[in-house]
């Protein structure tokens, strides 16, 4: 099997996990993030936390398909800007997340 259908996989599990957080349920993050967020505060903490790892997901999927692109024309500008895409959704999607959880918990860990 491709190694891109793999990442496009992994990709795809992160945006399932973060559309099930966006709806309120944390049980996939850490123990310690689910018992210090209040109860009011699982649905906007959710929602945060959600939004971060859908922004990687879709990062790694794009990163997934010029990966393929690059496989098929070989012409690694696609691999290189894949993986720019890839950084920065990395980098926004775990700012978002790490703001979320400076917000409710008061920390990160």
């Amino acid at each position: 099997m491709p190694a891109f259908i793999v990442t496009a996989l992994v990709g795809v599990v992160c945006i399932v996990l973060g559309i099930s957080n966006m709806k309120g349920n944390i049980s996939s993050l850490h123990s310690y993030h689910r018992s210090r967020v209040s109860e009011e505060d699982r649905i906007p903490f959710g929602r945060m936390v959600g939004l971060g790892t859908i922004i990687i997901g879709a990062a790694i999927i794009v990163f997934s398909g010029l990966s393929a692109v690059t496989l098929y024309t070989d012409n690694e500008m696609f691999t290189l800007i894949g993986t720019g895409i890839l950084i920065a959704g990395i980098i926004v999607g775990l700012v978002i997340s790490f703001k979320a959880m400076i917000k409710y918990n008061k920390g990160i860990f």
